[in-house]
């Protein structure tokens, strides 16, 4: 494929992406890798994602200039803030009337592929009018915390195969995203 059709498939995928009716948002909890928050961020600018929250002591683009490397400048395309607890900012989901997406394995998660869980999730995306969904991912080793778990509305987990139990946390939201906004636009 030549640049021109390559710039023009990209432009024409950008357009359909950002005439999104549904707001989707990034909480990033407490993740320690740099190089993981900026591949979030790529990932993100690839995606349309419209804000990525950095709680806790997640590495932020201003304190941390190796972000730029995995990155490749896509923090200064995605609007992102810095927030303290996590507890405050799904409250102010909440109240906007957000949909709250928690990405781990638990004994209550569910297939993201599963087609009745898709259903599940633009349904009630339609009868609450909800205009705004947040994908909350945690710790690769430890996992969210079962208090942000308790206030997810739906905890959702791709399904493993192989031997081990999980992706690394970036690629598993370069999955998760896709597939949401395929389901809520």
């Amino acid at each position: 494929m030549n640049k021109k059709n390559s710039k023009n498939k990209k432009i024409k995928a950008k357009r359909i992406f950002n005439n999104s009716i549904v707001e989707i948002v990034v909480i990033l909890n407490n993740l320690r890798s740099v190089y993981n928050v900026g591949s979030f961020f790529r990932t993100s600018d690839a995606l349309g994602i419209d804000k990525i929250y950095l709680v806790g002591f997640t590495p932020d683009p201003e304190n941390n200039p190796k972000m730029n490397k995995v990155s490749l400048g896509a923090e200064k395309t995605v609007q992102w803030e810095k927030v303290k607890r996590i507890g405050d900012l799904l409250k102010k989901l909440k109240r906007e009337k957000s949909l709250i997406l928690a990405i781990e394995q638990s004994q209550k998660s569910k297939n993201i592929f599963d087609s009745s869980v898709k259903n599940e999730i633009k349904n009630f995306v339609k009868k609450n009018k909800i205009k705004k969904v947040a994908l909350i991912f945690g710790p690769e080793v430890k996992g969210l915390e079962k208090r942000v778990l308790e206030k997810a509305d739906l905890i959702l987990e791709i399904p493993m195969f192989g031997q081990k139990e999980s992706l690394n946390v970036s690629v598993a939201f370069g999955i998760i995203g896709y597939e949401i906004k395929s389901i809520v636009n």
